[in-house]
């Protein structure tokens, strides 16, 4: 009785159906689910009921594309594990995905340990990591043969950041020879940086330096040139592809095409490009610095395709991408020169908010909500069924979200670790209420009830989409 956990009431959302259901939690998994008021679930006995009367009980949230104490231009993103996490709880999202990154040069082993360190008892929710392939060689390719058997099974390039995390398209392709064969999934951020850096440079030597010129030379057409790129080289290759962020109408376009030839090909967005645009990075008096993330905001009108996208599975996955530097101390690295803003916003609290509100405003169906945020990512990244939707035998990993109540989301509520919102004054119906990871309440009736090292490191099999 002492480990068991009732939740009654409630209208049951996953990916696949609605009911008005009470779900049983016993040992941090669902033990069963019964319709309300029935005979089976009126005979069931808890040590804690929750009553759901008048919410939804969906399941935590996975936010597959997170960056905690990412090192970026000199500074870090300001969120550590245990305050992303945290905060990652407040949003009803239960597992994060992180990257680990590979320092240039050196082992993957050596920058996969690294993160490990970093999270291992600091989180609030459970993680899993993505890896960084920053130099790819001989040496890199064959491990990631061994993180793959890890469960660390996708992999991340960039065609952007000459100098950083750049990989020229030899080195791609032999990643995704080698993702071909071991079942990895090659993650990529698809913008042409070669070009990029041409373009920074001349704005800069003109004098636009301000931020809305990051937005302006990070070009629609490189990103849907180095997607298509991608997509062509993922098929020389065999290979399945994942596209970050994408952003523009344009990149969604040659997703959906390959995607109508049958191509394993994937997409995710983000809530910033789907709520935010090229008006926020032309704020006055260097606040538009608080929107600089790559892939740049894009004007408004690409936000429809988006939302298409979304509805028509060209896109599959909304991630938040979160990134958070300080406007203060740290997004001012960049005054006088757009390029050197770090990269990046806040968001990991917000997602699931943002994604009801698309629900209320007609964008989306309330299961595609549960299906962009929790069930894909989860098929996505190898962590379904035990994650991302409420049958027997999942983590116990539930929101009880009240979906009638209004709230404005602003810096001085929320639990991130960073000095502003991106969302500053918005108002949105719905507001996450309780929610439990693995069985154990973390935020009961909004208040903080977990702890650090609550949350454990998952390894994941591989891309569920795919046939090996």
């Amino acid at each position: 009785m002492s480990n068991r956990t009732l939740i009654r009431g409630g209208l049951v959302v996953t990916a696949a159906d609605e009911m008005h259901a009470d779900v049983l939690v016993e040992d941090g998994r669902i033990a069963a689910i019964a319709a309300h008021n029935s005979p089976v679930s009126e005979g069931w006995t808890a040590a804690r009921t929750i009553d759901a009367t008048n919410k939804y009980v969906i399941p935590g949230g996975v936010d597959a594309h997170t960056h905690m104490e990412l090192p970026f231009g000199g500074t870090f993103a300001s969120d550590t594990f245990e305050t992303g996490t945290r905060a990652a709880a407040w949003g009803g999202t239960t597992t994060i995905v992180d990257f680990a990154v590979q320092p240039m040069g050196r082992a993957l082993r050596e920058g996969l340990d690294a993160w490990y360190a970093k999270a291992d008892g600091n989180c609030a929710v459970d993680y899993a990591f993505h890896m960084i392939l920053s130099d790819v060689n001989e040496q890199s390719l064959k491990e990631m043969d061994l993180l793959v058997e890890e469960g660390i099974t996708s992999f991340k390039l960039f065609m952007a950041y000459p100098g950083v995390f750049y990989s020229d398209d030899g080195q791609i392709l032999r990643a995704m020879q080698k993702a071909a064969v071991n079942g990895g999934l090659i993650m990529m951020h698809a913008e042409n940086g070669i070009a990029i850096d041409v373009l920074v440079e001349q704005a800069l030597a003109e004098g636009r330096t301000d931020p809305r010129h990051h937005g302006e030379v990070r070009k629609v057409l490189l990103e849907a040139e180095a997607t298509h790129r991608a997509i062509q080289l993922a098929r020389v290759a065999g290979a399945p592809l994942y596209v970050v962020h994408v952003s523009a109408q344009e990149a969604v376009a040659e997703l959906a095409a390959a995607r109508d030839k049958g191509l394993p090909v994937f997409g995710e967005t983000c809530p910033q490009y789907l709520f935010l645009s090229t008006d926020n990075l032309a704020e006055p008096d260097f606040e538009g610095a608080k929107y600089v993330c790559s892939t740049p905001l894009r004007p408004r009108e690409h936000q429809a395709a988006l939302w298409r996208g979304l509805r028509t599975n060209d896109l599959q996955v909304v991630s938040t991408d979160h990134c958070p530097f300080c406007f203060t101390g740290q997004k001012e690295l960049g005054r006088g020169d757009f390029s050197k803003i770090p990269n990046g916003l806040p968001g990991v609290e917000n997602r699931m908010d943002l994604l009801h509100q698309a629900v209320v405003d007609g964008h989306i169906t309330r299961r595609r909500w549960i299906e962009i945020a929790c069930a894909t990512p989860a098929r996505m990244f190898g962590l379904y069924p035990k994650k991302g939707t409420i049958a027997p035998g999942a983590d116990a990993d539930i929101v009880v979200y009240d979906p009638y109540v209004e709230q404005t989301l602003s810096v001085e509520s929320h639990h991130m670790n960073v000095d502003y919102s991106a969302y500053e004054g918005r108002r949105v119906t719905g507001r996450v209420e309780t929610v439990l990871s693995r069985g154990e309440v973390v935020i009961d009736r909004r208040t903080f009830t977990g702890r650090a090292g609550h949350g454990v490191y998952t390894p994941r099999s591989t891309c569920q989409y795919l046939d090996h």
